[in-house]
């Protein structure tokens, strides 16, 4: 292998832990009027939020503290101050959200121009590298791509023109179901469950804790028994059922993970951040509370892989995962733990989640830290990259590889355990020249030897 063929590889790093937590649990034994007013709360304020962002996206660039705060102040005589500063930090991070997402898809279409514009100047059928891809397979396929290349034009242009005034599209509820509106057969859905759907999607039931304050939040208020009443919005006040313009659920609110540590932060008025929300398919209410953490302390890469770590692979149904010693060198035998990413996003997730679970347990019981990957795919998994590749294409589109990633992070952080995270760059193609012939799985573990043997230990191996 040509050294001078190969780009530079980034340094390992040791991956910080996450900086919030977040718990849920169902909102049991509501009566006819708790569901009501919850209905009207959501609606009222979901239509607020609504107005509050299509002003905001009305703004652009030219928005300014002083106009968040005008749209705050006609906010708060609609509903309150606290409700009004939820909803335009909530329309401030969606803006945000869809601005960054509009630069991600630029960046795709620029990339997909020069994948094609290249591919267009080569040859009928040339061959193509490890550096790039070759020409097209013949003169129709050409003739298919130069127009494909005009209509990515057309694209890239009208989205840098809106990103250049600040124009961004934002649907409340949701794009993929606002779409399915025009295929409810598909969605096995009829008009009137669609439109449940639809409205519950676009209710706003959340408000942000505040430190000091009576159990970390004045507007959706908890208690230690898990007694849960809102403020209710100025044109509801005659709703409450309790002083103040308050009103309080008949229903309790119990969360049992993490339990601990919600009651220590609102007994002690340290701020929480409460959500309610519906789910339609299972006609149940949820309340889901959020805090901030103080950010963990990392341990030096050097101190991670003392002893060795455990080197892991992600691949498209399983982690392969494989105990090295300091050297890079294997020890016992490999592990996979396999997971199903086919089926619904909650039983993809739940699959995940499994597999991490008994990848953690097994380096917990060893105290050993974790290797992985540091892989991202966000400009990889193009048509034009590809090709025609698309059996390809559906496997690294399939591989949620940024939620595993902060999903292994948030959960090794409770147990202790450190993430190294590598630069794949090549693992493939050193494991084929050094190692695929005696080991079994050929490259999990030369994922440490960018972590020990190019780091400082002159790379020694046995045999």
């Amino acid at each position: 292998m040509r050294e001078g063929s190969l780009r530079t590889i980034a340094a390992p790093f040791v991956a910080v832990g996450p900086s919030g937590v977040a718990i849920r649990t169902r909102l049991k034994h509501l009566s006819a009027a708790d569901e009501e007013v919850l209905r009207l709360v959501g609606a009222h304020l979901g239509s607020l939020a609504a107005r509050d962002l299509k002003r905001r996206c009305a703004d652009g660039l030219e928005h300014s503290p002083e106009r968040w705060a005008g749209r705050k102040r006609a906010l708060t005589e609609e509903s309150s101050s606290r409700w009004a500063g939820s909803i335009t930090k909530v329309t401030h991070d969606q803006w945000a959200l869809a601005r960054r997402a509009q630069l991600a898809h630029i960046q795709s279409l620029q990339a997909g121009v020069r994948t094609i514009a290249h591919r267009l100047s080569l040859p009928i059928g040339e061959k193509g590298s490890r550096r790039g891809p070759g020409g097209y397979r013949s003169a129709k396929e050409w003739f298919a791509k130069s127009r494909r290349l005009q209509v990515l034009h057309d694209r890239l242009s009208a989205e840098q023109a809106d990103h250049a005034v600040g124009r961004v599209r934002v649907v409340r509820g949701g794009k993929r179901l606002a779409r399915m509106r025009h295929h409810l057969k598909a969605a096995h859905l009829t008009q009137a469950q669609w439109r449940q759907r639809w409205e519950a999607s676009r209710w706003f039931l959340q408000a942000d804790g505040e430190s000091g304050k009576r159990f970390g939040n004045e507007t959706i208020r908890v208690t230690p028994d898990g007694e849960v009443s809102l403020k209710l919005p100025a044109p509801l006040a005659h709703l409450a059922n309790a002083p103040h313009g308050r009103y309080t659920l008949t229903g309790a609110a119990l969360f049992h993970h993490r339990s601990d540590e919600w009651a220590d932060r609102i007994t002690t008025n340290r701020s929480v951040a409460y959500r309610i929300h519906y789910d339609t398919d299972r006609s149940r209410w949820y309340l889901t509370a959020s805090w901030t953490i103080p950010p963990i302390k990392t341990v030096p890469l050097s101190h991670a892989r003392e002893g060795g770590l455990i080197g892991v692979d992600t691949n498209a149904d399983h982690l392969a995962a494989w105990r090295l010693d300091q050297h890079g060198n294997p020890c016992g035998k490999p592990r996979r733990f396999f997971y199903d990413l086919s089926g619904t996003a909650n039983h993809r997730d739940a699959q995940v989640r499994h597999a991490l679970i008994r990848l953690l347990h097994w380096a917990q019981r060893r105290g050993l830290s974790i290797a992985i990957e540091d892989l991202d795919f966000t400009a990889e998994k193009t048509r034009e990259k590809h090709g025609r590749r698309k059996r390809f294409r559906q496997v690294i589109s399939g591989m949620p590889v940024s939620k595993l990633r902060a999903r292994l992070v948030g959960m090794a952080a409770e147990l202790g355990i450190t993430i190294v995270a590598v630069d794949p760059a090549y693992t493939s193609r050193w494991g084929a020249q050094h190692w695929q012939k005696p080991a079994l799985l050929p490259y999990v573990w030369v994922i440490l030897w960018w972590v020990g043997g190019r780091g400082g230990w002159g790379g020694r191996r046995r045999g």
